[in-house]
């Protein structure tokens, strides 16, 4: 097999900067079945894999990222296969996966990119595909988001199974909140925000961690309460475990992190329905258990939020069942606005008619201009599983696309 040894290391480094460090052999020898490796060849090449994986092992997650980032190009080569890679542990029939869009905003090629291998995985193996809308800040959903999130994911998976909303689920997230605190895995916090900070950046607990679950109950009543807390007063916070070293964690993202707030604010879709909000750090890991999702793909910036989580199911005795993770690298659009911030801008300054103008990435600009699902699932399919970041200008993007349009006979 062409460059073994290093396709060998980047794999396994991929693999370890998914399971925080730890590359694990099966995996790497999965990866490699897909870059030309014969079955017959496995005990040809055992040893050395071994030896790689242990050495990948042997360094700190820092250098194993920045090591990725030189050898990150060898595990999106296309040779000897189609498609994307193979899942680890994927049983036909059995795969369940989800795409969670924040609907801040209109779905955009970002959300293509980070959403596309999913659904094709599905499509792959057969399972379930959610789309999550996870609308739980009401300070940034826009009603809207509703109807085009689905009109938009309709058109472009073809595989949705189901919508969650997970405004929808506030009372699932209230009930799980309390198995935590009652379990003394959550407490409610009532120090200000300067005052918490001061205890992370000092690796010292707050006076609120020593809390009885009495206590903690009584606070939580106050926070659901309008004539409790305001807001700002309290949040609810996860109680990092001794197992990761509590407030000491090496990590300050860690560290007793919050996971509901008081927001004041009328919501799109709840109105005022509730004042308790969860953070994605609750909803999140509550909807991938009660929907018991077996594999997730995530954009890179989700690394600690995969961590956190990962900390939520073992808490409540389910670390073996937390499903099998891997994280996206960015792509970096050098001249195509995706932020909504700076799309919003450009709109009021005239410089675009509005969110369906076709110089814009969004998916109803893109499907106006022309371009079918299948390109976008080419697309996926070419860029793989890759960890590394790239820069592309719109013209290389869309000369890539086009190729893929032109070429594919789909009607969708």
């Amino acid at each position: 097999m062409k460059d073994f040894e290093k396709k060998a290391r980047a794999y396994a480094l991929k693999n370890a900067i998914a399971h925080e460090g730890k590359s694990q052999q099966g995996s790497v020898i999965s990866a490699l079945f897909n870059e030309g490796l014969k079955r017959s060849e496995v005990g040809k090449y055992a040893k050395k894999i071994s030896e790689i994986v242990n050495n990948v092992n042997s360094i700190s997650l820092e250098e194993q990222e920045k090591e990725f980032d030189f050898l990150g190009e060898l595990v999106s080569e296309r040779e000897g296969r189609e498609g994307l890679p193979e899942l680890p542990n994927a049983k036909k029939g059995k795969v369940i996966m989800r795409f969670a869009p924040a609907p801040s905003g209109p779905m955009h090629l970002g959300h293509i990119i980070t959403g596309m291998p999913s659904s094709l995985y599905i499509k792959k193996y057969g399972g379930k595909f959610y789309v999550r809308i996870e609308d739980t800040n009401p300070e940034k959903t826009m009603f809207g988001c509703y109807k085009d999130f689905k009109r938009d994911c309709d058109w472009l998976f073809g595989n949705v199974d189901e919508y969650i909303i997970q405004s929808d689920r506030i009372p699932v997230y209230y009930k799980y909140a309390g198995v935590l605190m009652k379990k003394g895995a959550a407490y409610v916090c009532s120090c200000s925000p300067e005052k918490f900070k001061e205890s992370v950046n000092t690796k010292t607990p707050c006076p609120c961690r020593a809390n009885s679950s009495e206590e903690n109950f009584k606070r939580w009543k106050m926070m659901l309460d309008k004539k409790g807390f305001k807001a700002g007063q309290a949040v609810v916070r996860f109680k990092t475990p001794k197992k990761y070293k509590g407030m000491e964690n090496p990590n300050p993202a860690m560290r007793d992190y919050p996971l509901a707030r008081i927001i004041n604010v009328k919501h799109p879709r709840q109105k005022n329905k509730y004042r308790v909000w969860p953070l994605m750090h609750l909803a999140v890991p509550v909807d991938d258990i009660e929907y018991k999702m077996t594999h997730i793909l995530r954009a890179k910036e989700h690394m600690d939020n995969a961590k956190r989580q990962k900390m939520f199911y073992e808490v409540l005795g389910l670390g073996k069942k937390f499903p099998w993770t891997t994280f996206l690298g960015r792509f970096k659009f050098l001249d195509i606005p995706l932020s909504k911030r700076k799309i919003v801008s450009a709109i009021e300054s005239g410089e675009f008619s509005g969110w369906e103008d076709e110089r814009l990435p969004t998916i109803f600009a893109l499907k106006k201009r022309g371009y079918k699902p299948i390109a976008f699932e080419r697309f996926a399919e070419k860029r793989g599983l890759s960890n590394a970041d790239r820069v592309l200008l719109s013209k290389d993007l869309f000369n890539i696309l086009d190729s893929f349009n032109k070429s594919s006979t789909d009607k969708r």
